[in-house]
């Protein structure tokens, strides 16, 4: 069965980097773009970051753009998520998701997504 499986989530200081991993299983994940959102307290769910299967676009959110950057390996079945110059406001579980295309457009933030993971928590905070 499909299984995507969070990890790298942590206590890190303002500033501060963080990598977060994804391992996927049951699928091949080169058919699919994946997708990386966060889920903070009391706050909408964000989807942050969209990498498409192979060559396609990348997409990043706003809030995160020029400090996160998204990476993926078909053949070891694995995505990352590097995230730089960690912010307080960064804080919030994450989880990697499996949308239902294969390439990424500017609409990757709607919820188009048939798994996702249990998700790591990540802190930022001094």
């Amino acid at each position: 069965q499909v299984q995507l499986v969070e990890s790298g989530g942590g206590l890190a200081q303002p500033g501060g980097s963080l990598r977060l991993s994804c391992a996927a299983s049951g699928f091949t994940l080169g058919y699919f773009a994946m997708i990386w959102f966060r889920q903070a307290p009391g706050k909408e769910r964000e989807a942050v970051s969209c990498i498409s299967a192979s060559d396609g676009p990348t997409y990043y959110a706003d809030s995160v753009k020029g400090r996160f950057t998204v990476s993926r390996d078909n053949a070891k079945n694995m995505v990352w998520l590097q995230m730089n110059s960690l912010k307080p406001t960064d804080t919030a579980v994450y989880y990697c998701a499996r949308p239902v295309y294969t390439s990424c457009t500017s609409t990757y933030y709607r919820w188009d997504y048939d798994y996702w993971g249990q998700g790591t928590q990540v802190t930022v905070s001094s």
